[in-house]
């Protein structure tokens, strides 16, 4: 089969690899849509350390090709959306309720659980195969799109998790720092759990615009306005911010524009020393609450995810703005990471 493959920084292949089989508890899914996700081009940069060899991705929608011996209640031809996060539903994050932490037993070395594209093949490529399937398939109704739920797989999962993780509740003032796709959908989740205002702060037109259109309240350009003076303005301090780019200015930008007792929920992934000012951190007396949220995966996540988008409640479809073919993903990875065209998420399909 046709994988994209990760040989070192700045250096991906679309390479001939071996198609997989299923072991025991195991599916093998032929790809109909992926996308390319920003952590991508954190591998892809040499910014988060992966093997040479590994085919990457881990946004996958597809179409069951093979079972594996155990998996029940599951047909070839069934269409599946499959989390990111793929939990394994046996070890002791998972049986304690913290499946996005899963070990998946001896994979101790991974991010928590994700393993598509980190520590096994991912879904950029024909097929895929899928580990503990029988806790992570979810099917997909006849009558909803590829597109429509490929987004669910990671951003809408980690974007909605960061406003769960933050306990939004009825009439609270949000704030959401950077509005890429997993910012867009943390402004969503905000509003669907109840939220009275949402304040989005980017510098980028294309985001800024695609934020008006996801229903975001005020959009602020932080190169326009000092963005922590008109969030207290606006607010007086508000209830939960959600940092959503991982940059010491953002997150210290969050903690400023708290009331005392607010919840500062962090969906950045961060690099280097993280400084946590004194006066900002109001010394640490101002009963602030600090949240890190990793992507809630595997099949119940995804299938109340999917049942929000056909009740109408959530529509993602925005946000893919470019569309390509896996040959010629080289492509789609140059757009993607140079920002052009106002791209906000990439389709690629197989």
């Amino acid at each position: 089969m046709r994988a994209t493959v990760f040989h070192g920084k700045d250096d991906i292949r679309l390479e001939a690899v071996p198609m997989p089989h299923p072991g025991p508890g195991e599916v093998v899914i032929r790809i109909t849509l992926t996308t390319i996700c920003g952590t991508d081009l954190h591998i892809v940069r040499g910014e988060y350390p992966v093997r040479p060899g590994l085919v990457i991705g881990h946004e996958p929608v597809g179409v069951i090709a093979e079972l594996g011996v155990g998996v029940t209640g599951y047909a070839v031809g069934d269409r599946v959306l499959v989390g990111a996060i793929t939990p394994c539903g046996q070890c002791n994050a998972c049986l304690s309720g913290h499946q996005s932490q899963c070990g998946h037993g001896h994979d101790c070395e991974a991010l928590g659980g994700w393993r598509f594209g980190n520590t096994m093949n991912g879904a950029q490529a024909e097929y895929l195969l899928v580990p503990n399937a029988q806790a992570n398939l979810a099917k997909i109704p006849d009558e909803l799109t590829d597109e429509q739920v490929v987004l669910l797989a990671d951003i809408a999962s980690t974007g909605i998790s960061g406003a769960e993780s933050g306990d939004v509740t009825l009439g609270d003032r949000v704030a959401v720092f950077a509005l890429g796709p997993i910012g867009i959908c943390a402004a969503i989740g905000a509003r669907l759990l109840g939220a009275s205002m949402v304040i989005g702060v980017d510098g980028d037109d294309g985001r800024l615009a695609m934020a008006r259109t996801m229903g975001v309240d005020v959009v602020l350009d932080y190169r326009k306005v000092d963005v922590v003076a008109e969030i207290r303005r606006l607010t007086g301090g508000v209830d939960v911010a959600i940092e959503a780019l991982g940059t010491q200015e953002t997150f210290e930008n969050a903690l400023r524009v708290l009331r005392p007792g607010g919840t500062l929920s962090s969906l950045g992934v961060y690099s280097g020393k993280l400084v946590f000012p004194y006066d900002a951190f109001g010394a640490g007396l101002a009963d602030y609450r600090i949240v890190t949220t990793l992507c809630p995966g595997g099949k119940e996540r995804m299938r109340r995810l999917i049942e929000m988008v056909r009740s109408g409640r959530l529509d993602l479809r925005p946000l893919i703005t470019h569309r390509f073919k896996l040959a010629d993903i080289a492509a789609a990875y140059a757009l993607f990471g140079e920002r052009r065209d106002g791209v906000m998420k990439v389709a690629i399909t197989p």
